[in-house]
């Protein structure tokens, strides 16, 4: 089993970043905003983050981060989240996974 599908496997939500990245950042704060608590790997600070990072973009992952896995499947990067996010999907995904359970719509 490759890397990035073991550490997807463990959690409902998983973002692959970069600390210095500003649209991962962005991405964290989306998700997190909607009260789930996504388990988040700064590739920039792990040992084998350039492996994770190579894996990421044999999968597809154009750029390689932010990379968001939502119930174990690929999402895609910050336009595609964000591109859910306004058409009303992403919530009902992230309840879908259990990542939150209550939303108040503002």
């Amino acid at each position: 089993m490759d890397t990035v599908a073991s550490l997807v496997s463990e959690r409902p939500v998983v973002i692959f970043s970069k600390s210095s990245c500003c649209m991962s950042h962005s991405i964290k704060t989306l998700i997190t905003g909607f009260g789930a608590n996504p388990t988040v790997y700064e590739l920039d600070q792990m040992s084998n983050g350039h492996q994770i990072e190579r894996e990421l973009l044999q999968r597809g992952c154009q750029p390689s981060v932010p990379a968001v896995f939502i119930g174990q499947e690929f999402i895609g990067g910050a336009n595609e989240t964000m591109s859910l996010h306004l058409r009303n999907e992403l919530v009902p995904l992230l309840m879908s996974v259990k990542a939150i359970w209550l939303w108040k719509k503002k």
